[in-house]
This record gives C-alpha cells, sequence and structure tokens, in this order.
C-alpha cells in the first residue's frame, strides 16, 4: 500500500495559503501548489515546500474559471489520487455596497464561492472513484451569523454562500467517505481585512497568525477528524462574538 498522500491548494503561494501549503508539507503531503500571476512568489514558496517534501509541484491556473479547474486537476491526477483539496484563494473588497461596480461584485464572488464550487464540482467525482477524500474551505469569521456588513457585501454574501456549500457537499458527499469541512480565519496578520481590523478588537488581545489557521487545516486533514464533516470552525480569536 501506497503511503502518498497528495493535497491541492488553491491560492497556496502566499498568506494563509502558503502556511497552510507548508504546514501540510510538514504533515507529510505532497503539495500541488495553485497560482495565478506571481510567478516569482510561487518559485520561493516551491523552493520552501520542496525542503519538507521534495516531490511538490506548481500548477499556474485561474481557477475561476472551468478550464482553469480542469487543468490543475488534471495535472495532480496525474501524480496519484488527491486526497485534499484546500478552497483557499479569494480576493477581498472593502467598499460601500452601492459603489461597488458590477465588475467588482463579480470578481469577487468568482474568486471566493464560484472557484469552490468549480473545484468541488471537479474533484468530488475523483474522489469517489478512490472512495475517499477531504475538502476544506477557507471562509471568513462568524460568516454563519447574519449581520450587516455594509461594506463587505459581496465578500460577505460569497463566504456565507461557501458556508452553504461545505455543508451541502458534506451531507451528498459522506457516503464516499468524503469529508467537507470550513475553516474562518479572522483577522490574521498577513491577510485582507478592513481598514480597522486589528487586535484591538479581539477579546484575545492580538491578530491570528497564519500559521494558527493551518494547525486546524492540519487537524482536520489528519485521522483523529475522521469523524468530522460538516463543521465550521471559527479561528479569530472570539472577535463579534
Amino acid at each position: 500500500m501506497t503511503s502518498f498522500k497528495q493535497a491541492l491548494i488553491t491560492g497556496a503561494t502566499q498568506g494563509i495559503g502558503q502556511a497552510i501549503a507548508v504546514r501540510l508539507a510538514h504533515d507529510g503531503f505532497s503539495i500541488v501548489l495553485n497560482y495565478r500571476a506571481n510567478e516569482t512568489k510561487a518559485e520561493e514558496t516551491l523552493k520552501t515546500i520542496s525542503k519538507l517534501s521534495s516531490d511538490s509541484i506548481l500548477v499556474k491556473a485561474d481557477v475561476t474559471t472551468e478550464d482553469g479547474v480542469n487543468h490543475v486537476i488534471s495535472q495532480a491526477a496525474t501524480r496519484g489520487p488527491i486526497n485534499l483539496l484546500v478552497n483557499n484563494v479569494g480576493d477581498f473588497l472593502f467598499k460601500p455596497a452601492l459603489d461597488t461596480t458590477i465588475e467588482e461584485w463579480n470578481h469577487i464572488l468568482g474568486s471566493n464561492l464560484t472557484s469552490a464550487f468549480l473545484c468541488c464540482k471537479a474533484i468530488i467525482p475523483h474522489m469517489r472513484e478512490h472512495q475517499g477524500g477531504q475538502i476544506i474551505n477557507i471562509g471568513m469569521m462568524n460568516s454563519e451569523v447574519l449581520r450587516a456588513v455594509p461594506n463587505t457585501v459581496p465578500y460577505t454574501i460569497a463566504k456565507t454562500g461557501l458556508l452553504i456549500l461545505t455543508k451541502s457537499l458534506a451531507k451528498t458527499a459522506a457516503p464516499w467517505k468524503i469529508r467537507v469541512n470550513a475553516v474562518n480565519p479572522g483577522f490574521i496578520t498577513s491577510g485582507q481585512h478592513p481598514p480597522r481590523g486589528s487586535g484591538n478588537t479581539v477579546p484575545l488581545g492580538r491578530m491570528g497568525k497564519p500559521e494558527e489557521v493551518a494547525s486546524v487545516v492540519s487537524f482536520l486533514a489528519s485521522v483523529e477528524a475522521d469523524y468530522i464533516t460538516g463543521a465550521i470552525i471559527n479561528v479569530h480569536g472570539g472577535a463579534y462574538l
């Protein structure tokens, strides 16, 4: 029996995505690092990851499109089963709702929600064929709570939709031993957040680290979490409780 474990991470070459890639490589996964544009950052990340997982690879693709998703998944699948998908890609927009252009609206929903939908839609048949797998979606803190967000409307709608996708797929994919969960970061040092977002608004008194988000992903991807699916885990230091 092979010990090869493969994780595909979208938006994997900076911030939270990069921290997740490093942690999963440390956990023994071979990493498929997806990125869209920044070649220099991608090569730097691969160099770091290769010290922990020498057979990891870079795949350039725009996962807001079906062609991009099919490309990255086919590249990974030729190497063996894809055991884990982390949907991390997603841009942020802080702007009053009525000032948001339709282009900005479409872009934010596309990068945060459509990309995850397309990746899940393409990878679940692969995981069903191999009788198992895991999907972890990276959301937004407290996006399961309906509240007013005048300056982040498309972003919050996308992340709330991501939770509905998470729970729905957790239920429908469970018979094939596919687990689907979500991790919701709060104010993270390398992340994108509102201009006033800082450790001063967090009960624990500081901003989070990308590695702290990665540690939760690592747990969900481990055998210790084999009975967890459909879960939403906030990593936010108590913000907005």
